[in-house]
């Protein structure tokens, strides 16, 4: 969703700045956009610092991170250790993003977290990523009033095809998906533009803060 997002805006002009933890992936997308890009780990807080010496002044600020492997656990069996990536890339990475991005964001400025549908729609195993994606709008409409005029806001998709069900369904990610499909109201699994574009949304329309844009394909009613 990232990528999708960082492509968007520079088909649009936009001077993006790309972090992220794995080199490979920010070679490609710094080849294949002419992105600056800058490795970091979103549970370092000294990365996070050091994430906006160097981009300076920043008009938004977006994490789409989630590192969520460890997170789907059946309760009765669960490992804690397992799953703190989970919370520090879907939580207090955010909240950091906060604290050392807020200062750096111009006056009519804006800050996007990606929460998900499990918030909304959870199902087993997955009690800590509910509990998170949930959080992160609680927090969004908490910085909304404390940061203000700085604007706060969510997207929370729905089911999109991205490597993450690799890690979620294994060899069965590709029925999986088909399943769902056929339930949604739209008849289809979200793409990543889709969820670019719903960020984008949110970045442009300065009248929007502590919201949380649903873009699930009507998930949470079927």
């Amino acid at each position: 969703m990232g990528r999708a997002l960082a492509a968007e805006l520079v088909a649009q002009g936009s001077e993006v700045t790309v972090a992220g933890r794995t080199p490979a992936k920010l070679d490609a997308v710094r080849r294949e956009l002419g992105v600056r890009t800058v490795a970091m780990d979103l549970g370092s807080e000294q990365d996070i610092e050091r994430l906006f010496v160097t981009t300076g002044k920043v008009s938004h600020i977006v994490t789409t991170a989630a590192d969520v492997g460890g997170a789907y656990q059946p309760i009765a069996k669960y490992d804690v250790a397992a799953a703190r990536s989970a919370v520090d890339s879907k939580l207090l990475g955010p909240l950091l993003l906060a604290k050392h991005g807020a200062p750096m964001l111009e006056p009519v400025g804006s800050i996007v977290f990606t929460s998900g549908i499990a918030a909304y729609r959870p199902g087993p195993r997955s009690s800590l990523l509910a509990a998170l994606n949930g959080a992160l709008a609680s927090l969004a409409a908490a910085l909304a009033v404390e940061l203000a005029p700085l604007r706060v806001n969510v997207v929370s998709p729905g089911w999109v095809d991205t490597p993450i069900w690799q890690d979620v369904a294994g060899d069965a990610a590709a029925e999986t998906l088909a399943a769902m499909a056929a339930r949604l109201p739209v008849g289809r699994i979200g793409r990543t533009q889709d969820i670019a574009a719903a960020i984008i949304a949110l970045l442009r329309n300065g009248f929007i803060t502590g919201t949380v844009l649903h873009a699930d394909g009507g998930h949470r009613l079927a």
